[in-house]
């Protein structure tokens, strides 16, 4: 069991959003990382700790998206994304909950996410969203050069593929983060 102070530990869930869970993921099924995910929340919330929710949305012109040349560009659908491609899952957000709302893969950057942790006092965030590779990835990455402890709550994360999961889970937080799964975290008096 990995005991957290709900005094300065967040839970940061990224991009739970209609138009990303609805994809194909793995090793989890985005219903999947939904319902632990929401029972995790559940439990920060009894404790008194914040939950972050981060979306990714972007103007319907794309005008807010990043635009440099790349080998594989993000396919933009015809007409851009549905409506409800940006809103979180139904039953997730709680009137208490931050939200923050981003334009490119990591959550820090170019957002108000650090001050509304650091006003706080939060120090230490437990991540989980999908794509573990590439939202969650780049918030633990951005949070670690900000000098925030991480957990990663690897089963409440998902990527388009186990592979690239994986490598995430095995190759890069260990680095930057503990691993753990969200039923092995506790909230209490430290």
């Amino acid at each position: 069991m990995l005991q957290l102070d709900p005094k300065t530990t967040a839970l940061v869930l990224i991009d739970l959003q209609i138009g990303i869970v609805a994809r194909n993921v793995a090793p989890y099924t985005g219903a999947d990382v939904v319902k632990r995910a929401s029972e995790l929340a559940m439990r920060f919330r009894s404790a008194g700790a914040p939950v972050v929710l981060v979306n990714v949305a972007f103007a319907k012109d794309f005008a807010d998206a990043v635009r440099v040349p790349v080998d594989s560009p993000v396919a933009i659908p015809p007409g851009g994304f549905p409506d409800d491609f940006s809103e979180l899952v139904h039953g997730l957000a709680m009137p208490t909950d931050i939200r923050v709302t981003k334009h490119n893969w990591g959550a820090f950057y170019g957002t108000d996410l650090d001050v509304q942790l650091r006003r706080r006092g939060i120090n230490t965030i437990v991540l989980g969203g999908i794509a573990t590779n590439i939202g969650v990835e780049s918030t633990a990455r951005q949070a670690w050069e900000r000098n925030y402890a991480i957990v990663l709550a690897e089963d409440i994360t998902a990527s388009f593929s186990a592979e690239m999961h994986n490598f995430a889970v095995e190759m890069i937080f260990p680095r930057i983060s503990r691993v753990t799964e969200a039923a092995d975290i506790e909230l209490g008096g430290q």
